[in-house]
């Protein structure tokens, strides 16, 4: 079992910056791939950006690419997502997701989920 809890969501201007970051609980953290997910209103859950176990392998949604950052760190259980230049369409709810596999993987593999926290962008 993993419980994961996150955090750093905010009000945000245009081209402003936010960091999430999500405590995970449990021993198998370090063994898991992780990822981070959106939803806005009224559209369905999106992925934003994957990390696996050990930090070596990274993918991004198109629409974030060289402008968000996914990281870990396994001694401290914790995954981030460093968020620059936002726009108003990056306005949703972010979901911190550990999948049961170990390397980049479907959103199907992703099955322990956190909260969410609002980030909202304003224009």
């Amino acid at each position: 079992q993993v419980q994961l809890v996150e955090s750093g969501g905010g009000l945000v201007q245009a081209g402003g910056s936010l960091r999430l970051s999500c405590a995970a609980s449990g021993r198998t953290f370090s063994n898991r791939a992780m990822g981070w997910f959106r939803q806005a209103p009224g559209k369905e859950r999106d992925v934003v950006a994957r990390i696996s176990w050990s930090g070596g392998s990274t993918a991004y949604a198109d629409s974030v690419k060289g402008r968000f950052t996914i990281s870990r760190d396994n001694a401290k259980n914790t995954v981030y997502l460093q968020m620059n230049s936002l726009k108003p369409e990056d306005t949703a709810v972010y979901y911190c997701a550990a999948s049961d596999k170990a390397y980049l993987s479907g959103s199907w593999a992703y099955n322990y989920w956190g909260q969410g926290t609002q980030v909202t962008v304003s224009s």
